[in-house]
């Protein structure tokens, strides 16, 4: 099959945007909340490169590799922290945990919103038939189509990002949420289970087998949001 160079690009670069906002607002948040692991490793920082240093298969080899086996990109990347002030805090743990989702959804409120100006000014429209690159078009042809797409990119990428990691199985983030509210003897007791390779196993099982179920009537659901009166099967 031939993919998009172009396309392509365009998809890397929202990752790679998007990845890093989530890497570096959870190395943020672990500094203001006591940890400099991640600061010291230079992660706090919207540059690229610090990242792409640590985790090189996840951001780079993988997700080129992905696009032009299959079309589309598969990666991740990770942030590091001190194990013992994770054990010592874990409602801390908690709250770095949440703050990478946190800078997904605001990349995704950012995307609906100047797609809904798009609309307004009547430059944007609603697609007949909705996708991950697509969910928004151009009323011209022209400069506006390239404009969609990469919103449509962003507002797509980001959404996954943000319910991806909500998933409260290890090792997303959302494993680590229940730290907010569990007693803190509990919350030590259940954090250890979490970080155990074979909660990690079960839960890389459960994402492969269930992710291509759940998101897309979740995203049909929300870029209907953004069009009153609209209603979108699920993307295939």
């Amino acid at each position: 099959m031939q993919f998009s160079l172009a396309d392509g690009a365009l998809w890397y670069g929202a990752f790679l945007f998007s990845t890093v906002c989530h890497e570096a607002s959870h190395a943020w948040a672990a500094l203001r909340l006591g940890d400099d692991t991640a600061s010291r490793g230079g992660q706090v920082s919207l540059n690229p490169w610090p990242h792409i240093r640590r985790e090189p298969i996840g951001m780079v080899v993988l997700p080129i590799v992905t696009w032009f086996a299959a079309g589309w990109l598969m990666g991740w990347a990770s942030a590091p922290y001190n194990a013992d002030w994770a054990r010592r805090y874990p409602r801390r743990t908690a709250l770095m945990a949440a703050a990478g989702p946190a800078a997904n959804l605001a990349l995704l409120l950012a995307a609906a919103l100047l797609i809904r100006v798009g609309c307004e000014w009547h430059v944007l429209a609603a697609p007949y038939t909705l996708n991950m690159s697509h969910a928004t078009v151009a009323v011209d042809p022209g400069a506006m189509d390239v404009v969609a797409k990469l919103l449509s990119v962003f507002f797509s990428l980001n959404l996954l990002l943000f319910v991806f990691n909500l998933l409260p199985i290890p090792p997303l983030d959302g494993s680590s949420l229940p730290l907010l509210v569990l007693p803190e003897s509990v919350a030590r007791t259940y954090a250890a289970a979490m970080r155990s390779p074979l909660a990690r196993i079960v839960g890389f099982i459960i994402i492969a087998q269930g992710l291509g179920k759940f998101f897309p009537p979740i995203f049909a659901h929300v870029a209907a949001l953004l069009y009153p009166g609209v209603h979108y099967a699920s993307p295939v």
